[in-house]
């Protein structure tokens, strides 16, 4: 799963930073809370939960730590997709509000369920050299 949240954490670094530099180029910054919520959401929270399940997560369950995965990636592709037409002007915040909507629950859903995974006893490690699991503990 680590691996996984590392390459959907740079893929949208990537298209954060090309997305700030099409806003420089075009000396446009319409799409700056796009921008941010691309770096933010799909960047930095994929990173982060990529380095959870590196160094704390041992053995989550499958099913559990895949549906957070689908989650987190499903609700952050349709909230930026929805910020990316509300801030380019393709539809109106009325039409879009149910999709911004879905995909802020969805990212806030995402994050309970990470936050389950970690605090489930017998599932997580310490990420300090030479500590004891916690499961063990």
């Amino acid at each position: 799963m680590s691996r996984r949240y590392l390459v959907w954490s740079l893929s949208y670094a990537a298209l954060g930073m090309a997305l700030g530099i099409y806003m420089a180029a075009s000396h446009n910054h319409g799409q700056l809370v796009t921008h941010a919520h691309v770096l933010m959401v799909g960047f930095v929270l994929s990173l982060v939960y990529g380095i959870i399940h590196r160094l704390w997560l041992d053995a989550p369950r499958r099913a559990v730590a895949m549906t957070q995965f689908v989650l987190h990636q499903l609700a952050a592709v349709a909230l930026l997709a929805g910020l990316f037409m509300l801030y380019g002007g393709k539809a109106g915040e009325e039409t879009l509000e149910p999709l911004l909507g879905i995909g802020s629950v969805g990212v806030l859903a995402g994050m309970l369920l990470m936050l389950y995974m970690v605090l489930r006893p017998g599932r997580a490690r310490s990420a300090e050299p030479g500590a004891p699991d916690q499961a063990a503990a």
